[in-house]
């Protein structure tokens, strides 16, 4: 293995985890290699720090990044602890980004072709990110993609595109709703 990418550790105790920090970049400068100073931390996360902070009115702790997803500590409606992932934001704005980008490129493009691509494109971001606690963030891909759509299309005459107009385009082309793809017992087989 050349790169190590990707890697959460939980530990109970402190001491273990910054006994496992030293050890992991020792172990690392054997091989000439070096943990990323600005994506390696220590934080406190878990079931007992948010309770002892929602205890006394503190912040909940700090969330972390994890392939493509922010992990924070939330409340089940019933009032059991659940880590809580939901898109992470710099991905959602890259993506939306050379979303727009396509989207200006296939302007002229017939509708038909249009709505195909931007349906897959849902379609495989609800695949990916669909998790319980990431509705919000799916509800708001969704209605950014169906903005950047309308403004390719609205700069495709000098007539322009209203509102309205495009409301009707979408009765006959509709976007796929948001999907929860993954169930919470899934992912607590595959985390856990």
């Amino acid at each position: 293995m050349r790169y190590a990418d990707d890697l959460v550790v939980g530990f109970e105790c402190e001491d273990d985890a910054r006994r496992m920090s030293v050890d992991l970049q020792e172990r690392f400068a054997k091989f000439k290699l070096a943990l990323h100073s600005e994506k390696t931390r220590l934080l406190e996360f878990g079931r007992l720090p948010a309770w002892q902070r929602a205890r006394s009115d503190q912040r909940r702790p700090a969330t972390f990044a994890f392939l493509g997803f922010t992990h924070y500590c939330g409340w089940t409606r019933y009032g059991a602890f659940i880590v809580k992932r939901k898109t992470e934001r710099t991905r959602l704005t890259q993506k939306l980004r050379s979303l727009r980008l396509e989207a200006r490129r296939r302007r002229h493009a017939p509708l038909v072709n249009q709505h195909r691509w931007l349906a897959a494109v849902l379609r495989g971001h609800y695949a990916y990110y669909g998790l319980p606690s990431n509705h919000r963030s799916l509800s708001a891909f969704r209605h950014q993609v169906k903005r950047l759509w309308h403004r390719a299309l609205q700069r495709r005459s000098q007539r322009g595109l209203t509102w309205h107009r495009f409301q009707k385009i979408l009765e006959f082309f509709p976007l796929p709703e948001p999907r929860i793809t993954h169930s919470r017992e899934a992912l607590a087989v595959v985390l856990g």
